[in-house]
Order: structure tokens, then C-alpha cells, then sequence
């Protein structure tokens, strides 16, 4: 079952398309392994996409 972060739209909607799905990728293989709460999973999500993205562009 993927998580759908309702209540983190606001964060999420900030982002880059490509950083807001990779959030949401990282989010949800962090809620699978159930060790975060929805909020610390979307937070470190977002904080992970941001710097995956960065890397890419070098």
C-alpha cells in the first residue's frame, strides 16, 4: 500500500515536480520499513529528493 501524505500536501506541493516524486517514492519505502511516523517520514523524504536532486545537477 503506498501512503498518500494528505496532511504534508502543503510541504509536498512546494517542491519540483521531480523532487516532489521522489519524496514521495522515499516516503513511502520509509513508512513500509515502519519505523518513522508520517510526519518524520515526509521530512526526511523531502530532506533525501532535495539532495538526490542536487546531486544530479551537479
Amino acid at each position: 500500500m503506498d501512503w498518500m501524505f494528505e496532511d504534508f500536501r502543503t510541504d509536498l506541493d512546494l517542491l519540483d515536480p521531480i523532487i516532489k516524486e521522489k519524496a514521495l517514492d522515499i516516503a513511502n519505502q520509509l513508512m513500509k520499513q515502519g519505523k518513522l511516523t508520517e510526519k518524520e517520514a515526509i521530512t526526511e523524504a523531502i530532506k533525501r529528493a532535495e539532495e538526490w536532486f542536487y546531486d544530479l545537477e551537479g
